[in-house]
């Protein structure tokens, strides 16, 4: 009988074996990425109708993506694609709290969270057909990490908390340990001794920081006319709503990328001009940017001292708000940093819009999405107030731009970046990229050439600033001060250089599709350090829209 019930359980053993070694063989074959020839899929991208999504390559010449998830071997082949899918109902396209309720009920831990993301990275971005080009790097340490906040135990009142919750940094901002590299070459060895502020107040509230993410190099202001997402380290960032067929936004590209295709919890993306609305809004995702000065930025790789800032990516306003508490904080070093006195999220209410005035710009309204999205903020109790937008010419912007990176781009290098880092300033990087401009620069360096070639003086810089930041002003509290607004309505980041320049705050929230399938937000501006105004505003406009869907391919 024992011989019998042996010989019936034999072929389930080898069954057994079989499907193990198959799942094993394959978990195997999908950690290794193969970079395949490009041409034919370049000569397609020839056609395209905006000449800047005419790409000159796709995968980085320089980064073996094999490398990206290499420190994870050995957790990712005891994470099968059967515990990935039984953990999909509980993550993908879940907001903060409710990771944070499933991790409390026992369901979840952060350690499955984390390598449900790293799994996920590895699948899609070691598929040629889906790649995204999101990712730079990942932190080798993030998973112990998060078996450390596992085996405390869970502490109270973490559901509004980024506690355990694996957040990507846009690859300008210093993280100790790992490389920051801007997405250029030149950086390619930056690994600084110390965190960039908010990365410590991150750290500080136990979040866990996933890795780094693809961006336009040197936030995009490089090269002229080059496609949104492209950086040398990482290669050509795509839109997982239109893969290589809608731009991705830029210059936070890989940040707005990722959290879309559900890479992450949350990304840290930073703005000078645009640079966080606008993936932001391409990529159907929340993304604030904050009054300069709310967020710190030292130890981030910077375009401009007046205008830049840091700022929380996210899939829904409440992780916005969630990821902003945890970000604040007033930093010694950073001359404009405040102390931030507000809990974004606890005022968050489905009712907030009830009696907001917002100005809506007349040109907009023949845009049918932006004018449902009107719509829908009328529904929530706002009084809606058209007015004719005045036209301010915003004169000397580059040249803003070109005299702050002059000195503010030498000032991280001498300072903030690692030891490895042998340049000092922008004209030494110029040259560099010169010595072999085919992989360092193949759409040129333009850019950088005329931060060179630029001689604003700085008492010019001064009066340029003054005159920027009231013209800036002036085109949000004109029609502010007449209507008495609580915030002015636009699309995406058609008017992110009034919001940089004023240093007002600016809220993407997604509002709609375009019929070939392109995402587009509304987006919301208020006065400087009114950001739970416009948390508040988006948070109540989003419970009536639900607009957002996650992109088709990436399900």
């Amino acid at each position: 009988m024992k011989q019998l019930l042996f010989l019936c359980l034999l072929p389930l053993v080898f069954i057994s074996c079989g499907l193990k070694t198959g799942e094993d063989k394959e978990a195997k074959e999908a950690l290794v990425w193969q970079p395949e020839d490009e041409t034919a899929e370049l000569e397609e991208q020839t056609s395209h109708e905006l000449e800047r999504m005419r790409f000159r390559l796709i995968n980085s010449k320089y980064l073996d993506k094999n490398e990206i998830w290499k420190p994870f071997e050995k957790d990712l082949a005891n994470f099968s694609a059967r515990k990935y899918e039984s953990l999909k109902p509980l993550i993908f396209e879940r907001s903060i709290p409710e990771l944070q309720r499933a991790v409390k009920n026992g369901r979840l831990t952060y350690t499955d969270l984390t390598l449900f993301y790293i799994y996920r990275i590895r699948e899609l971005e070691s598929n040629n057909e889906l790649s995204l080009n999101a990712i730079i790097a990942l932190n080798p340490n993030v998973v112990n990490r998060a078996r450390e906040l596992d085996k405390r135990g869970i502490p109270a009142g973490i559901e509004n908390s980024v506690y355990g919750m694996p957040v990507l940094l846009k690859d300008n901002i210093n993280t100790a340990g790992l490389t920051t590299t801007a997405g250029a070459i030149a950086l390619a060895n930056n690994i600084p001794a110390k965190n960039a502020f908010i990365v410590d107040r991150l750290e500080q509230h136990n979040a866990l920081i996933l890795g780094k993410a693809n961006l336009s190099e040197w936030a995009y202001y490089f090269c002229d006319g080059c496609p949104l997402g492209y950086s040398a380290v990482g290669g050509q960032t795509l839109n997982p709503y239109g893969r290589k067929e809608f731009e991705t936004g830029g210059s936070s590209s890989g940040s707005g990328v990722a959290v879309a295709a559900n890479y992450a919890v949350a990304a840290v993306g930073t703005e000078t001009a645009g640079s966080i609305i606008s993936p932001a809004a391409k990529n159907a995702v929340v993304g604030l940017k904050p009054t300069v000065g709310l967020l710190s930025r030292s130890g981030i790789v910077p375009i401009s001292e007046t205008l830049d800032t840091p700022g929380p990516m996210t899939k829904y306003v409440i992780d916005t708000a969630i990821l902003l508490n945890a970000l604040t904080g007033k930093d010694p070093k950073d001359t404009v940093s405040v102390a931030a006195n507000e809990d974004y999220v606890k005022a968050l209410s489905p009712d907030a819009l009830n009696g907001k005035r917002i100005g809506v710009m007349k040109s907009l309204m023949q845009d049918s999405i932006y004018n449902k999205a009107i719509q829908t903020l009328k529904e929530g109790g706002a009084v809606i107030v058209e007015f004719e937008a005045e036209e301010v010419p915003l004169n000397n912007f580059l040249s803003l731009l070109n005299a702050d990176m002059k000195k503010d781009l030498p000032a991280y290098l001498n300072t903030a970046a690692g030891k490895q880092v042998a340049f000092g300033s922008v004209d030494e990087i110029v040259a560099y990229n010169k010595e072999d401009s085919l992989l360092r620069a193949p759409y040129g360096q333009q850019l950088f050439e005329a931060i060179v070639a630029d001689t604003t003086s700085a008492a010019q810089l001064e009066k340029i600033v003054a005159q920027l930041r009231d013209k800036g002003r002036s085109f949000f509290d004109v029609p502010m001060q007449k209507h008495n607004l609580d915030a002015v309505a636009s699309i995406n980041n058609y008017h992110a250089a009034y919001a940089a320049v004023a240093k007002y705050p600016a809220l993407a929230v997604p509002a709609g599709y375009e019929a070939s399938g392109e995402p587009k937000s509304i987006t919301l501006i208020a006065k400087a350090f009114e950001e739970y105004k416009l948390l508040n505003m988006g948070y109540a406009f989003e419970q009536l829209s639900y607009a957002r869907k996650p992109p088709k391919n990436y399900r």
